[in-house]
Formats: structure tokens, sequence, C-alpha cells
């Protein structure tokens, strides 16, 4: 059922600190990963979170043991060597692009194995037929209950036999990093290619770096080019042992944001410039607008230095973060122009369309190409339409939700009046379940210091 929130703005300037959940991207990979070792993995600080439970879900509905004590955000995942022990199963992927792109490759090379897969109305809207082709050429019975090319399908699954892969990437790079985790279960060497490239090439990197601490493999390279990928490496671990997930990189940049409009500071803790995760590096942007962002104790502690200007960037590799800085963009002091983000049209939504038509809800003068959105501020428009309040749609998308928090933040007319309502914020739940609540805590915690 859909509800609306009202956001209440800060009417003192941020004082504070928060702390930042798992990211969804490692902790769906992790989990994955950890099915592919012969024994025991603990993984701490896992998110909780819609996309994660359908990951955990799936991976239970096809015979993996997993306990889960959310109090201490730990789980023990007993692995399988990457055999499946449920060889007949219907799986639901709801909306998780890491879901339905990642646990699909794993069970496309069970051997003789059947599998329904199906997800939300918005998942069947989403690319999946390039990675299914792939697994076609390989000869895998792919059998689609629908439209062609997207979910719902079913396979009839047997191990490829040959080493040299290709597939069209151009739309996601979750394919490859797909085809990157299961290769070392079939063989010592492969080569991914991907002749029309891909977008969000960061998480290549994510993927890489983990299959290494999960194999256990010391001969393990992995070669990344424009085109290509070289795998080296078989997962030989047979420990028990300990991961751990970094905070989620895209949700700290709401909060990195927050002391930039409505002054102060807020601490991010456990986040810092040098991650795993590519959108660590949005706080580079934020210091080329102005922004002083520093290491503290505990992580980055991002201050208002002066008001933030606007500029050109290429988002292609932090795509996911392109929001958080388009939704503020009313309170620049020059036009913004994000551009590399065409990807990110497939994604829960087209989001290049849900902040255009949202920012020219708020007055924004708004253009937008198939790859970019270039927004020119236009402050007092925004406080004339906002005398009535302005309600956001999120179109079921987590980001849009919380980026369009953060800007209703802004004490717009001086007196704390909330001008912006935020539909369906139950929607965060699919990364950060308790995003406003943080937001609401710390707008408290500023009055009180």
């Amino acid at each position: 059922m859909n509800s609306i929130l009202e956001i209440i703005p800060f009417t003192n300037q941020c004082k504070g600190s928060v702390v930042i959940p798992g990211s969804k991207s490692i902790s769906n990979r992790a989990l994955l990963l950890s099915c592919f070792s012969e024994n025991k993995v603990h993984l701490h600080g896992v998110l909780k979170s819609q996309d994660v439970d359908l990951m955990i879900s799936a991976l239970k509905s096809v015979g993996i043991q997993i306990k889960e004590d959310w109090e201490s955000k730990k789980l023990e995942v007993k692995g399988c060597r990457g055999i499946a022990p449920i060889r007949k199963q219907k799986i639901e992927v709801g909306n998780a692009g890491t879901v339905a792109r990642f646990l699909t490759a794993w069970l496309a090379v069970q051997e003789q194995a059947e599998y329904s897969l199906d997800g939300s109305i918005e998942m069947r809207e989403r690319p999946i037929g390039q990675l299914m082709e792939f697994f076609q050429s390989e000869g895998i019975e792919i059998n689609y209950l629908g439209e062609n090319g997207f979910f719902p399908f079913r396979m009839n699954t047997k191990k490829p036999k040959t080493s040299y892969w290709e597939v069209d990437a151009s739309k996601s790079s979750q394919m490859l990093s797909a085809l990157m985790m299961i290769a070392p279960l079939l063989g010592e060497s492969h080569k991914i290619r991907f002749p029309q490239g891909t977008v969000s090439k960061p998480f290549l990197q994510i993927t890489s770096q983990m299959i290494k601490d999960f194999t256990g493999d010391e001969a393990y390279y992995c070669g990344i080019g424009s085109k290509e990928i070289e795998i080296v490496g078989k997962y030989l671990r047979s420990d028990d042992f300990t991961y751990l997930v970094e905070p989620d990189a895209t949700a700290a940049s709401y909060f990195l944001t927050l002391p930039q409009i409505i002054g102060g500071s807020c601490e991010v803790i456990g986040v810092w410039d040098d991650m795993l995760q590519g959108d660590s590096k949005y706080s580079a942007i934020l210091r080329d607008q102005g922004a002083k962002v520093e290491n503290g104790p505990k992580g980055l502690i991002s201050h208002r230095d002066k008001m933030l200007k606007g500029g050109k960037y290429d988002f292609n590799d932090i795509s996911d973060t392109f929001l958080t800085l388009a939704a503020i963009s009313p309170l620049l002091s020059t036009p913004l122009e994000i551009y590399g983000i065409a990807h990110t049209r497939l994604q829960e939504t087209d989001r290049i369309s849900a902040m255009t038509n949202e920012l020219k809800k708020l007055g924004q003068e708004v253009t937008e190409t198939e790859d970019s959105i270039e927004i020119k501020p236009n402050l007092n428009k925004l406080k004339k339409l906002a005398r009535n309040k302005i309600s956001i749609e999120t179109y079921e998308d987590h980001r849009v939700a919380m980026s369009f928090g953060i800007l209703g933040s802004f004490d717009l007319f001086g007196t704390g009046e909330p001008w912006m309502e935020i539909k369906n914020p139950g929607c965060c739940s699919k990364t950060f379940p308790d995003f406003f609540e943080q937001l609401e805590d710390l707008r408290i915690e500023s009055t009180t210091l």
C-alpha cells in the first residue's frame, strides 16, 4: 500500500554522524560467492534490505543453508562448492538486478537442472536477453514464458563447454560480473569478450577483488580491458573464513550532500575516499563543486564551506549517485550537466526521465538527452510552487526517494515549514530501509547539540 511522507526541514545546521548500512552490491555478491566455498563463510555487515532478502530466499530455495543474525548483522552461509542441492525450483527475483543476473548465471551452469525465474512488473522490462543469448549459444535451453529476452523464463541447464565467451554487456555491467563469478567454477582460465563495451566499469573491479578474496587461489588473475576480461583461477577455499561487507558508498552520498545545502557538518562512519566501491568517488565531485570533505577519525566528514556551484560531470562510473546531485540542483549557484548515464534508463525506473519529471515539477528548466540531463537552477520558481507543497513521485525507485528527501530537508522558507512530501517512501526498503528514520534522527540531533 502506498503512503506519503512529509519531509520536515532542518532549522539548524547539521551536526552529528550517521552509520551507513552495508552495500547491496557487495552483500549480494558475497552471498553468492559464499556458495562456491567448501565450508562455512561468516559474512559481517550484510545489508538487511528487500534485495538482499530476495537473494537469501532464492539461495535457500535451491538448498543453501544460511543462518541469519540480523541483530548483529552477521550471516553464516554453508558453501556447496557451487553445486546447487535442489535441481528443480521456481524462483522470484523481484526487482533486484543483482539477483536477476548473478543468480541466473550460477543456476544456468548447473548440471542437468530445471529452474523457472520470474520478477516484478518492473523487472519484466529490464534487460536479461543479452545474458540469456550467451547461455543459449552454449547449448542451455531457455524457454521464455512471456516476451522473448525478458522475465519470466524457464531454463534446462548444463555446463558450458567453451572457455572463450562473448556477451553483449552494453546495457549492464552486471552481466559481466555474473560471468566473472561463475568462471572459476568451470575451469582454470576464461576469456569474456564484450565487443560493444559496457557501463559502470568500477563494479567489475569490485567483482574481481571479491572473487580473489573468495577463491583462496594464489595464482588468481583478472585482467579487465575495454572489451575483454581474462580470468585465471579456481575456487579452492576449504576453510571457514569471515568476510566484511563495506558500507554502501551510494547511500553515503546522501549524507555527504546534506550539510552542503543546510550548513554544518556530518560524519559518515566507515566511509572513505578509497573504497572497493566506485561510488566513493562522489566525494571528489563534491569537492570540485566547493565542498569541504575530509577524513575524520571514523569516516569522511562533510562540511559546508561555501555555496555549491554546478558544472559538467561524467557520471558513467558512479551513475547511482547522479540522482543525489541532480535532486539538489535547484540550490546550486550555476547550471548542472550530468552525462554518461544512458544506462540508468534501464534500472529500477528510467532514472533520467524520472529526475526530469520531478525537477520540472519543482519549476526547474531541465533538458534531457538519451545520455544526459542538464538543469538550470531557479530557486525563486521553486519557492513559488512550493507554497502549496510539492508531492514527489518516486516511481518505485529508492534512489529517487532518498535523493529528494535530502532536498526536502532544506529550509526553503526559513520557517521550518514542510514544503515537500515523498510518495511511497517504503520503496527505500530495497537498499536502506531506515533512511528516513536516520534522516529524522539527525535532524533532531542537530537541534539539541
